[in-house]
């Protein structure tokens, strides 16, 4: 038996047994994360350079590579030097610090997605009216309320995870710090702080949610009536991108956090946390680029500008 105050490093899940496989996994990493690096930072250099990109839309994008590109670099990094010198130790600190900036970066990719989905209800439904809802300091302000109420969250909710005392070891079943992870080292003593802690994130995510249906189900219903094909065809190519992200983000991060214990398993657990840490970053800038010519263009002019000066 352990408690918290004993604890001064934890033991993350060895992503796999033979040196060989380590290696593997270490070069799958390495290239989702140079993939992750090259896509998010052509979006952001593509939006801060290209002065007719300065639009909500586009500026939302900016904010949602920059969650990306900090979400897969607060996870990925360990579990490359984990799997290459073939070790599973992490610091007490650095594990805290770790969930707060994966709860900080991917808390800002949610609500990033619930601001962008109102651009999209906007800009579809509201259209006469987009500029005056969507001014310039409207949408500054809500993506600095989106990155505020992330930090918050964050900080929140790893203050209380680590407050709690840990009675059940020190190794955790993730190749990362993860919150449901740590909350099964905890005593059963504080099973209602554990439910306290996963409620309040539950909520805010489960009202997120529900904005975004409501949301979608009015597009539709706005996209529907236009007459033309081609202005249905246009409606929906700057909403399924969005949609495709949300999907997968929210089945899994919601699987991952909400599911009961008795259906966890390592390799369950495993499969959904790559599916929804590891994997978006790299997949995003691809989804939203093949769907949308002005940022293509941007991004082909950004890097050929490039390649003529060097």
């Amino acid at each position: 038996m352990s408690n918290s105050s004993s604890i001064r490093h934890f033991l993350l899940l060895a992503l796999a047994d033979t040196r060989q496989l380590q290696l593997l996994h270490f070069c799958l990493l390495l290239g989702i994360s140079l993939a992750a690096l090259l896509g998010n930072g052509l979006i952001i250099s593509a939006v801060a350079c290209g002065h007719h990109l300065h639009t909500p839309m586009f500026f939302f994008l900016l904010n949602l590579a920059l969650s990306d590109l900090g979400s897969i670099c607060t996870t990925v990094p360990k579990a490359m030097h984990n799997s290459l010198w073939d070790t599973r130790d992490i610091s007490y600190e650095g594990c805290a610090a770790q969930v707060f900036f994966f709860l900080f970066f991917m808390g800002a990719e949610f609500f990033l997605l619930t601001v962008m989905c109102y651009d999209r209800y906007v800009s579809i439904c509201k259209a006469l009216h987009y500029g005056t809802l969507l001014g310039s300091r409207a949408y500054a302000h809500m993506a600095a309320a989106a990155w505020a109420n992330a930090f918050l969250i964050a900080l929140l909710h790893t203050a209380n995870t680590f407050s709690l005392p840990l009675c059940h070891g020190n190794a955790l079943g993730q190749f990362f710090c993860e919150v449901p992870q740590i909350l099964k080292l905890s005593c059963s003593h504080s099973t209602f702080r554990k439910i306290g802690i996963s409620s309040v994130a539950a909520s805010l995510a489960f009202g997120c949610f529900v904005f975004i249906v409501f949301s979608y189900v009015q597009i539709f219903r706005a996209v529907l009536r236009i007459p033309s094909e081609q202005g249905q065809h246009k409606a929906f190519s700057t909403c399924l991108p969005h949609m495709a992200v949300v999907s997968l983000f929210v089945s899994t991060s919601f699987f991952s956090y909400l599911k009961p214990p008795s259906t966890s398993s390592p390799s369950l657990d495993l499969a959904v946390s790559v599916l929804y840490s590891v994997v978006p970053p790299a997949l995003n800038p691809l989804i939203y680029s093949l769907r949308n010519q002005e940022l293509k263009a941007a991004v082909w002019r950004l890097m050929s500008g490039w390649f003529q000066k060097h």
